[in-house]
């Protein structure tokens, strides 16, 4: 079950009509702890909303729209005030005598995850929805092993087991609100309830992917620190501009802030991103783009792996130059096998993507499967 520990703020209740000037000033937020995981419902992934029982005012696809909610107080459509977000109509009782809906009545959507993996907590999101947010939602998540793209129907049929990960949970109007997953499972889609109707308007689901061994296997020789295939980002030096997750999405960079600068340097020092492989790898080719970083890319960069945490880096790429927005190969004279990477860019700026392209080793392969059977899958 999910717990919503302490130091997570829990908001509730309507936030202030919107009274003019700085819509987001008066917007609740908190620290997080598990907001430096990866966004599983990233549209770069393949996440996707696949259904929903209402969407009237709003679309459900809204959800996953990885930019931050837009608000324009003067604009309205045929169905009323246009919002950006998931917005349901207003639940009504059976009769005039019952004009109440329901303890049990309630909206739901079916949200795809981009990779299936181990949530360790979710964002609901109620920006700019200040008085018709939901007054509580929940949330129920499965791991799917039937066919690759289940259909909404299949999902929802009897016999399908669901897990609540988010218990229905009181939540507050213009507000993020935060809550912190503690199931140690792995899942691929989720079943989003707004209790009884309401507005969502972003959702954000961090967690590390968990790949299909299977998958891996038939591909051969695959890009073995790419967050779809199962690699993070443990650590970084710097997350001023943007997150050093950004460097192992899918695709090339489409714009600056789609990879990872930070902040300029006024010492002798560098920066730094730690990734995890998916599992002990051996890598033969490697990439570092800097696509869109024009005057702010890294002016060099080396590359360094290890066995684990408490092992010694051993440097395989040496200090590199690199040139702004291009995307620079490498091919390895001989393999290198470890299980996390490094790189160090120097000074300060940034890069774009890191692709290592190779291989499991037999004890990878071994660990992935462990691991893939242990989370259920």
């Amino acid at each position: 079950m999910a717990s919503t520990p302490a130091s997570i703020p829990s908001f509730t209740g309507n936030a202030n009509p919107y009274g003019g000037g700085d819509p987001w000033a008066d917007y609740r937020s908190a620290d997080l702890p598990f907001t430096h995981h990866a966004n599983l419902a990233d549209r770069t992934l393949g996440a996707g909303v696949i259904a929903a029982n209402d969407e009237f005012f709003a679309q459900r696809e809204n959800l996953l729209v990885p930019e931050a909610p837009e608000f324009d107080p003067e604009h309205f459509g045929h169905k009323g005030k246009v919002m950006d977000g998931w917005e349901t109509r207003r639940r009504r009782g059976v009769s005039a005598e019952q004009p109440w809906p329901t303890a049990e009545d309630h909206d739901w959507a079916l949200v795809r995850l981009g990779a299936p993996g181990v949530i360790r907590g979710i964002v609901v999101d109620t920006a700019h929805f200040r008085g018709n947010m939901p007054q509580a939602v929940s949330i129920e998540a499965v791991n799917w092993e039937g066919s690759l793209a289940p259909t909404p129907d299949e999902l929802l049929a009897e016999g399908v087991k669901w897990t609540t990960i988010v218990p229905r949970t009181a939540v507050g109007g213009h507000a993020a609100n935060g809550f912190e997953v503690t199931t140690e499972q792995r899942f691929t889609h989720l079943r989003v309830n707004q209790h009884p109707d309401g507005g969502i308007a972003r959702l954000r689901v961090y967690g590390e992917v968990v790949p299909d061994p299977k998958w891996l296997a038939a591909l051969g020789s695959f890009d073995v620190v790419a967050l779809e295939n199962g690699g993070q980002v443990l650590d970084a030096s710097n997350r001023f501009y943007s997150s050093p997750v950004n460097t192992i999405n899918p695709g090339r960079s489409r714009k600056m802030d789609d990879g990872w600068e930070t902040a300029r340097r006024r010492d002798n020092g560098n920066d730094w991103i730690n990734y995890q492989l998916v599992a002990e790898s051996s890598i033969r080719a490697i990439e570092i783009d800097t696509a869109y970083l024009k005057g702010n890319s890294a002016g060099w960069a080396s590359l360094s792996v290890r066995a684990s945490d408490d092992a010694e880096w051993q440097e395989f790429l040496p200090r590199t130059r690199l040139q702004p927005d291009t995307n620079h190969r490498f091919v390895l004279d001989a393999p290198v096998v470890g299980s996390q990477v490094r790189i160090d860019i120097y000074p300060d700026g940034g890069f774009s993507r890191l692709r290592l392209f190779g291989s499991l080793t037999t004890d990878g392969e071994a660990e992935l499967a462990a691991r893939h059977q242990e989370l259920g899958g």
